[in-house]
């Protein structure tokens, strides 16, 4: 090893972004196991490589004992103090060593180990280049595509898009350049994977904030965006400056900023609409290009019925169903569009349906109704749990206070029966009704 050695890793640290110590600290430790197997020692060794000369010192590492019984891994103490006087029994000493030839044998044998460690320091610095920048937008040169991937040349790195993140109505021309969003950042093995994306929403965002300064400095925001990449993307912003109007910053003059983003896109139609928090407002805005006549709306359920023009029905539907998709995406809404004739025929129940109001009703009787039936039953358990811990005793206590309480509470309530002494005599005047079969009654033997 020499200084030409230390530039050359100078330069390799410049080019590739790869630190100097790493090369280095990845280079002693491949020239501590080259030591050990071409000189077949057993021995610790140390290995340090000078950062500025590039010269290399070979140290064995052995333990100060008071008498030595293994001569590789350990020193006396006599021994250790010609070395160095501080040494004591337990310290580890540093002994100089030069074996013959070793650079030579060193640097074959290391070669592999470092050109590894080069790659696996290069991969870590692109990967954490990477990983950083995951969810950004970046322009890169299409390369190939086969039945699953488009491989996408970034310079440092391959990217690729999945199937699942190209658009179908999309041509990948090789030597093509393009703008894609970085999705992910896998680690692995070999080098990072780079998971491009052509189809998120985010993509579109973040053409809108290359393109509309408002946006960047946040005097623009973007509330919310709805995408059906390849087709159509529904974007709403709002303006936090009264002067400056959200939707016209977008489109800019005679179209220049959106239309640089739909050519981007490949022709992709975008709607620009103004937020509201209004939320009928927003719905409004976010069906266009229809004209909307009335919109109901359920708060609690997030339900709305729009009304429009018979007319106006197929454009605020869109095709299968496109506009009014993306409109409930946008604003988080169920939307449910009607005509105005249809509205029209239509019952207070049926509208009702539509807005779920009556299952909040139903929800609502059924909620009262759980709660009565618990509190029903937690008095049931009460009395239940009150007459098992009365003692039978006890329970006839209760019963009879109570009744005597009821006596004395009510005046005409007695335990005594009043009657009439007359109509006592008149009831038992006649004793034959009381005793019939008295002896003097019974009629004599061969008597009528």
């Amino acid at each position: 090893m020499n200084e030409e050695f230390i530039l050359a890793l100078d330069e390799l640290e410049k080019e590739k972004n790869i630190d100097k110590d790493v090369i280095l600290d990845a280079l002693e430790k491949a020239l501590v196991k080259s030591y050990q197997k071409n000189y077949d020692n057993a021995e610790n060794v140390d290995v340090i490589v000078d950062k500025e000369t590039g010269d290399i010192e070979v140290f064995a590492l052995r333990e100060v004992v008071e008498s030595t019984e293994d001569n590789i891994n350990e020193i006396s103490l006599k021994e250790a103090k010609d070395i160095d006087k501080a040494l004591e029994v337990g310290d580890i000493a540093r002994i100089k060593i030069a074996p013959k030839n070793f650079g030579r044998v060193a640097a074959g044998t290391a070669r592999n180990i470092v050109i590894q460690k080069i790659r696996d320091a290069q991969r870590d610095s692109v990967y954490g280049e990477y990983l950083d920048r995951e969810n950004e937008m970046i322009t890169g040169t299409i390369q190939r595509e086969d039945k699953y991937n488009v491989y996408i040349n970034l310079d440092k790195i391959e990217g690729i898009v999945p199937v699942k993140e190209q658009v179908p109505t999309e041509k990948y021309i090789p030597n093509e350049r393009m703008k894609f969003l970085i999705k992910d950042v896998k680690n692995s093995s070999k080098e990072p994977q780079i998971v491009l994306s052509r189809s998120s929403e985010n993509l579109v965002t973040r053409l809108f904030e290359l393109e509309v300064p408002e946006i960047t400095d946040g005097t623009i925001e973007i509330y919310s965006i709805a995408r059906e990449a390849g087709s159509r993307t529904k974007i709403a912003v709002f303006s936090n400056d009264d002067g400056i109007d959200a939707v016209g910053a977008c489109i800019g003059y005679k179209g220049a900023r959106v239309n640089s983003i739909v050519e981007e896109l490949q022709n992709e139609k975008i709607d620009i609409i103004n937020y509201d928090k209004d939320i009928t407002v927003f719905i409004s805005n976010a069906l266009s290009p229809a004209d909307i006549i009335d919109v109901l709306i359920n708060e609690k359920n997030k339900q709305s019925l729009v009304v429009v023009n018979d007319y106006q029905l197929s454009l605020a539907i869109g095709k299968e169903g496109q506009n009014a998709r993306l409109a409930a995406r946008l604003t988080g809404w169920k939307i449910d569009i009607k005509s105005k004739e249809d509205f029209d025929n239509m019952s207070q129940a049926e509208i009702d349906g539509i807005l779920g109001l009556n299952e909040m009703e139903e929800e609502e009787t059924m909620t009262e109704e759980k709660l009565n039936k618990e509190e029903l039953s937690k008095d049931e358990e009460t009395i239940e749990d009150a007459s098992e811990e009365l003692a039978d005793e006890e329970v006839e206590d209760v019963i009879s206070d109570t009744l005597s309480h009821m006596y004395d509470e009510d005046e005409t309530m007695s335990t005594k029966i009043d009657v009439d002494d007359n109509s006592f005599k008149e009831v038992y005047s006649d004793e034959s009704d009381l005793v019939p079969n008295r002896e003097e009654d019974k009629p004599e033997e061969g008597g009528n």
